[in-house]
């Protein structure tokens, strides 16, 4: 697998979807879900790849990854 930058992942259990939901809060419109947090993060994987081969295709701003947001 193709690594990929570091870019800050939220988990969540969705009870609506009965789903576990993964957001790329710095990539727009960036997330996946899954079964299992496993797969769930597989999934993203593939997902920040594909946002991050698309955004380049269209000569959009990629943003460098941020990490951990910090809060006072």
């Amino acid at each position: 697998m193709t690594p990929i930058p570091n870019y800050e992942i939220i988990f969540y259990w969705s009870k609506e979807d009965e789903a576990m939901i993964a957001e790329v809060p710095e990539l727009p419109g960036c997330m996946a879900d899954g079964a299992t947090y496993e797969e769930t993060l597989a999934n993203v994987r593939v997902v920040i790849a594909e946002w991050l081969e698309t955004a380049k295709e269209l000569g959009r701003v990629i943003p460098e990854p941020r990490g951990k947001l910090v809060y006072a």
